[in-house]
């Protein structure tokens, strides 16, 4: 198991198949999936944990599982996924996060991003990255806020049909 960044309560690692069961759960909790257009089957969440470690292995980075360093406790993720769709700017790395609604409100998605941001600067493998999110979701939003985004305007997901209600998305980036 890979260690890749600590923080003060926080161990951002590589995944461990014992973290397959609560991120499905997670995946599946209508709170935590709120502005997502669905929650995850468990064969979805699982495939789901499949493309994250393939991303590790094509390029190193990835979406970091995150455990609370005191108790060892899955949380969920944070750290970067390259994206590739038909956008208004370009391709690039995203800085996202996912953390079981037990655990809001306490300050672990920020925490998490902003030591990724360090990781991210550390080893120059981007110079910017970006983070969107639905525009109903202020508490995502916040935490682009809080690690230093600067907020670049809204654009249409290309994945979502015109006139769904999660479709129109808040734009931040960072220069690394």
């Amino acid at each position: 198991m890979g260690i890749y960044m600590k923080t003060d309560r926080l161990i951002l690692r590589s995944w461990k198949y014992e973290d397959r069961m609560p991120f499905a759960e997670m995946n599946s909790n209508r709170n935590v999936m709120k502005y997502f257009p669905e929650t995850l089957s468990v064969e979805e969440s699982d495939a789901f944990v499949d493309r994250i470690n393939a991303e590790f292995e094509e390029t190193g980075f990835g979406l970091y599982s995150v455990e609370i360093k005191e108790s060892g406790e899955f949380i969920g993720y944070v750290g970067f996924h390259r994206f590739k769709f038909d956008s208004p700017f370009p391709s690039g790395w995203e800085i996202g996060w996912r953390i079981s609604d037990r655990f809001w409100h306490k300050g672990y998605a920020t925490e998490g991003a902003k030591a990724c941001l360090g990781y991210a600067r550390e080893k120059r493998f981007c110079n910017k990255l970006y983070s969107f999110t639905a525009v109903p979701n202020t508490p995502s939003e916040n935490v682009m806020k809080r690690i230093g985004m600067g907020y670049l305007g809204i654009f249409m997901h290309p994945s979502l049909p015109d006139g769904h209600w999660l479709k129109e998305h808040k734009l931040y980036s960072i220069e690394l």
